[in-house]
């Protein structure tokens, strides 16, 4: 008998070059089993565009894997969302014993240009979906499994993406508390900065100075990150916690 796959739900798996696909598919290779968040009219009011095929994409590669697979598409804008996917994961796939956030509101603005709406919007997804997503997960988590494992990701972004970066800093202190209040509950929590990855939004003239600025002499990639996800939420993870950790090929250090 073969034993069961433990189960990650993976938020903001909306495009093929996305971290989040990246993250699911690494995930999906180490052996979990994968419920995938995405939305597509965010992605069709940014740059790049939907791209409508994506979702079948994602779940034919994970499936190559062997991994059983379900697709919700989520507005966390919407409050009453994070207890439907987390209930529709467990009815359809089983409880998550990891929870990997990658979703985001992201629209550039600054102080004296950002509206109402879209202050509260950046808030309402990045930081208390992320709240919420934590909270059920927590509430539901099934003890004969040791070690769940919470990993979210974060920007150090301030000036010009106000209401993005002041979002995600109110995240990591979500996640980060949850390091401490969920220890009880044996569960890892730790956040990543993986600073510029490149999935389509980095101009040509925006690479060559980013490259230049980091020790690595690289941009980031989509995989750089799914690594870091992948062995933290691996065994050999198990001692890293309450973190918030640069995978960021030096570009922040002193």
């Amino acid at each position: 008998m073969q034993p069961t796959r433990p189960v990650a739900l993976v938020t903001g798996v909306g495009r093929t070059a996305g971290i989040g696909a990246a993250v699911a598919r690494q995930l999906a290779a180490d052996g979990w089993d994968i419920a995938l968040t995405h939305w597509n009219a965010y992605d069709a009011r940014m740059p790049w565009g939907a791209q409508p095929d994506a979702t079948r994409q994602i779940t034919d590669d994970l499936t190559t894997h062997g991994a059983a697979t379900l697709a919700i598409e989520a507005d966390l804008a919407d409050p009453d969302t994070p207890a439907r996917i987390l209930q529709r994961t467990r009815s359809e796939l089983g409880t998550p014993t990891a929870l990997v956030m990658c979703h985001c509101e992201s629209v550039a603005s600054s102080l004296l240009d950002t509206t109402i709406e879209s202050f509260d919007r950046h808030f309402a997804v990045n930081a208390r979906a992320t709240w919420q997503l934590i909270r059920e997960f927590a509430l539901h988590l099934d003890t004969t499994h040791t070690s769940p494992r919470i990993v979210a990701l974060t920007s150090d972004h301030t000036a010009h993406n106000l209401p993005y970066g002041a979002s995600k800093g109110a995240l990591d202190r979500i996640v980060l508390a949850a390091a401490r209040e969920l220890a009880h509950l044996d569960v890892r929590a730790n956040v990543i900065n993986p600073g510029p990855v490149q999935t389509g939004w980095i101009t040509p003239d925006l690479a060559r100075e980013l490259t230049a600025a980091t020790p690595l002499r690289r941009l980031g990639t989509p995989t750089d990150t799914a690594d870091l996800v992948a062995f933290l939420c691996s065994p050999r993870g198990s001692w890293i916690t309450g973190r918030l950790l640069h995978s960021d090929g030096g570009l922040s250090a002193p």
